[in-house]
């Protein structure tokens, strides 16, 4: 399981032009599914995601945690995060999680975010959605579980 985690100022996922969800501080995580993840791997990924120091403390140094600045989190379904680019021009998607297995374990990441208190807003699993985001720093990490 991958996220793509970017600290943002805020964010934001519109479908068909209209807004579906925004949140303000926080985190906006493109999280993707591979074959092979299981539950064990979403409950690293949120563990992880929730304790990560990646927000500054009153001297400027990553020290806070998202729950530490009370922030958000927006979660969105990528899976091209799956995508395997070392052949050729065109990605492969071989890696990637079918969808319904993929949705279920989506679905249980919002979830352990939530059994931690923090908000979590989404997208849609599948739809084609635009993300709009103001990075905070820009600060962005890659995490695999």
């Amino acid at each position: 399981m991958k996220g793509l985690i970017q600290r943002v100022k805020r964010a934001s996922v519109t479908i068909d032009g209209k807004l579906y969800s925004e949140i303000g501080h926080g985190i906006l995580v493109l999280l993707g599914v591979e074959k092979g993840d299981e539950k064990e791997n979403a409950e690293k990924l949120a563990d992880k995601l929730s304790k990560l120091r990646i927000f500054e403390d009153e001297n400027d140094k990553m020290n806070l945690s998202v729950q530490d600045i009370k922030g958000e989190i927006l979660v969105v379904s990528q899976f091209t995060l799956a995508g395997d680019c070392k052949k050729g021009t065109r990605p492969s998607f071989d890696k990637a999680e079918l969808p319904q297995k993929a949705n279920e374990l989506y679905e249980y990441f919002n979830d352990l975010i939530r059994e931690k208190n923090i908000p979590v807003k989404t997208g849609v699993f599948g739809a084609m959605m635009d993300i709009e985001l103001i990075n905070d720093g820009p600060v962005t990490f890659m995490l695999e579980f």
